[in-house]
């Protein structure tokens, strides 16, 4: 029966009723309608292009503060950061001048006025470095921490508080400006 009934449609396309518009009236409204579309269309299309617009420049205006802030911030960061090289250069001469302190400590009274001019060169030295930033790092007896310290040998802690902690200083470390320039050289308690 079903394709008796499509034998019919075949044979006469019109019979169906549901595709032939009988009213003329209701053709002209459809033309009507579809004139609309089309005029609010270009109207739709310029709003979203707008949008598209407006969404791109903001992206691009969130993009360029964020690479403007990102220049700023590694531009201070150069800048505080300038003298690494020169101050790096100079902490073996700082030790140098330690040593060399400690060495006169022993020694008698006659060599009062050498101790006396390596101790005021070495404290200028110390203040002018200071000014540029470097701050000397304070291990001994602090609790072992690989971000600060190198573990250079381990010894058994001559008490139970001192396990994991720093027992001796080899090498100071220091800081210049809160970033570590150099690691301490360190004996750790075990």
């Amino acid at each position: 029966m079903a394709e008796n009934k499509v034998n019919e449609e075949e044979l006469n396309p019109g019979a169906g009723g549901s595709e032939e518009v009988s009213d003329n009236t209701s053709g002209e409204q459809s033309e009507g309608t579809t004139e609309q579309n089309a005029e609010a269309d270009p109207l739709e299309e310029a709003r979203q292009e707008i949008g598209e617009v407006k969404d791109k420049y903001l992206r691009l205006y969130a993009e360029f503060e964020n690479f403007r802030k990102r220049t700023s911030r590694e531009r201070l960061e150069l800048i505080s950061t300038a003298n690494a090289g020169l101050l790096k250069s100079l902490l073996p001469v700082v030790d140098d001048f330690e040593r060399a302190r400690a060495a006169f400590e022993g020694q008698g009274e006659g060599l009062d006025a050498v101790k006396e001019g390596i101790e005021l060169i070495y404290s200028k030295l110390l203040r002018t470095l200071e000014s540029e930033g470097l701050k000397p790092m304070e291990a001994k007896g602090e609790p072992f921490d690989a971000d600060l310290h190198e573990s250079v040998a381990q010894f058994p802690a001559p008490s139970e508080d001192q396990k994991g902690r720093v027992i001796e200083v080899l090498e100071k470390g220091y800081f210049l400006n809160d970033k570590v320039i150099r690691y301490a050289k360190v004996v750790v308690g075990v």
